[in-house]
């Protein structure tokens, strides 16, 4: 949710770009496309925005001084386990219903993240979990964290020890860009009357 705003600024620069120097595009009955694809948000519900682990109803932010307030994708599962379950919650078990969670912006949170990591809805592991205390659902938030980033953090750490590899993954990826970019980049140039060297 977050870059939201960031998408909807490539969203208008792409329009304008299309209205302006596409012959067609954008009239009334037209079938003309554009020469850049008009990009549209897909933010799933459950992680529209992930919320500290310290204080529920602010956003989980890289710049807040505690570290625990949020899971880096590099942290190892020792870290993982502790700042969840070192999260603030309240006493009361959880809901079975989402209804329930309304004014318990931690549980809400918690709840939201174990869905998005999961791939379900926030009643579907309120299905599961309702009625239980935080005692058995952060550890099982926990292990799925954990389970969930351990590929990345083993992959950060392999690619942090050697940097000529990283080099290439950065080398690749750079072609690879290169050559899905031309065709559209050549068809700007050719919207803009410009001859491409």
């Amino acid at each position: 949710e977050d870059q939201k705003q960031h998408l909807e600024l490539a969203r208008d620069i792409a329009q304008k770009f299309n209205v302006d120097f596409v012959p067609g595009y954008g009239e009334e009955g037209s079938s003309v496309a554009g020469v850049f694809t008009l990009p549209d948000p897909i933010i799933p519900p459950e992680a529209a925005r992930i919320m500290s682990l310290r204080d529920g109803s602010a956003k989980m932010s890289k710049s807040d001084p505690s570290d625990m307030s949020r899971i880096n994708l590099v942290d190892d599962a020792d870290e993982i386990m502790k700042k969840v379950k070192k999260a603030k919650t309240d006493p009361e078990p959880l809901p079975s219903e989402k209804a329930g969670l309304e004014g318990r912006p931690e549980a809400a949170n918690l709840v939201g993240i174990y869905a998005a990591m999961a791939g379900q809805s926030v009643d579907q592991v309120l299905g599961e979990f309702g009625g239980e205390g935080f005692g058995k659902f952060k550890p099982a938030l926990g292990e799925l964290l954990v389970e969930t980033l351990a590929p990345i953090n083993a992959r950060f750490v392999e690619l942090k020890q050697g940097r000529e590899e990283l080099d290439a993954v950065l080398a690749k990826g750079a072609l690879k860009a290169r050559e899905l970019a031309r065709p559209t980049l050549d068809k700007a140039y050719k919207a803009l009357g410009l001859v491409r060297g």
